[in-house]
């Protein structure tokens, strides 16, 4: 399926775009393609698959450079770096579950924290200008109220993987102070779901899924027996955990509005910015939505609470109109319809 087609590669400005063939980065490298940039890929498949690259090629009918290999490998691409004179990165390339930052914490301040630090390293030997950096919501812990604006406090991070969000926010804000050079802007974003509309590329775990659109649909295929619903006496509308979910499309062109943002003369040079629909679900309104729009059933039962989740958390997207003039455009009916449709184009390239 074609998408569209660019035009000249050689006049536009260029990205390197870390984990670039994951869920959030395939999506935001067709739409840079799409704004006009030329995206190139660093990624080595350790949370992703080779046929989604050909898939953006095919998307985009683009030839995309991919370069497969761990982001930290800088070695194995530092004479692109020092060749190419990129105009930015957009850096996605972090472990990403709760659940598996507790059991394994090292694994996460390893990876998200110590290769962060030696990729602004990168950015200054070879006077890259402009970072977007992909945090989370994770970093405000379990906030005193909602809907979160970007000056709500930053609470004790419910995880590692909030912690290492929280760490590399502080890193990005000091070296932004003292490299007034380099612009950069941190991304909070909320709960990622959906697919591509062309259902060709979406979210594809490799191992057991920690997020809750995953499991839905494995529920619903009967992959699993049920789903598990962790804890239901949360002081909430019908005790489960609420969140604010946004569309992967709308994640991804946010991405692109933010390069746009650093690349316009601006008198900050660090900025950080929330990114979701600015509505808080419950687990169990997901799972209904779900069911109710694909005409499903999707089995589920409550189970204990997990360690590492926050209660409620929805974001005030206020500032991400303001300064990026972006919002979300899609509801939870496109989120969960889309996450279906993804999963069946998976049953056929598969059958």
């Amino acid at each position: 399926m074609k998408e569209f087609m660019p035009q000249n590669m050689e006049s536009k400005k260029k990205v390197l775009v870390t984990g670039g063939l994951g869920f959030i980065g395939s999506h935001t490298v067709l739409s840079l393609i799409k704004s006009g940039f030329s995206p190139v890929i660093v990624d080595d498949c350790r949370n992703s698959q080779e046929f989604i690259h050909d898939s953006l090629q095919r998307l985009s009918g683009t030839k995309i450079p991919w370069i497969k290999e761990d982001y930290q490998s800088f070695d194995s691409y530092r004479e692109y770096l020092e060749d190419e004179d990129l105009d930015g990165i957009v850096h996605f390339a972090a472990y990403k579950a709760v659940g598996e930052s507790v059991e394994n914490p090292m694994m996460y301040f390893q990876n998200n924290v110590s290769g962060f630090i030696a990729l602004l390293n990168e950015v200054l030997k070879h006077d890259i200008k402009n970072v977007v950096f992909s945090s989370s919501c994770t970093v405000y812990g379990q906030p005193e109220s909602n809907p979160v604006t970007e000056q709500t406090p930053m609470q004790i991070a419910e995880s590692p993987y909030g912690a290492t969000k929280q760490m590399c926010e502080r890193i990005l804000q000091d070296f932004a102070a003292a490299h007034k050079e380099v612009n950069s802007i941190a991304l909070r974003y909320f709960n990622p779901v959906g697919a591509h509309h062309s259902h060709e590329i979406g979210e594809l775990p490799l191992n057991k899924p920690n997020n809750l659109m995953p499991l839905v649909v494995m529920a619903a295929k009967g992959l699993i027996e049920k789903l598990t619903v962790y804890g239901n006496d949360y002081q909430t509308k019908d005790g489960t955990c609420i969140r604010d979910y946004i569309h992967v499309e709308d994640l991804a062109d946010a991405h692109v509005k933010a390069l746009d943002y650093l690349m316009t003369p601006s008198s900050e040079n660090y900025k950080f910015v929330n990114l979701g629909n600015g509505t808080g679900y419950s687990v169990l309104e997901v799972i209904q939505k779900f069911a109710e729009v694909n005409e499903v059933v999707v089995p589920h039962e409550i189970g204990e609470r997990r360690p590492g989740d926050v209660e409620a958390i929805y974001a005030d997207t206020s500032m991400a109109r303001e300064i990026l003039n972006w919002q979300a455009s899609k509801d939870l009916s496109d989120m969960v319809r889309d996450s279906w449709q993804w999963s069946k184009f998976l049953d056929k390239s598969n059958g």
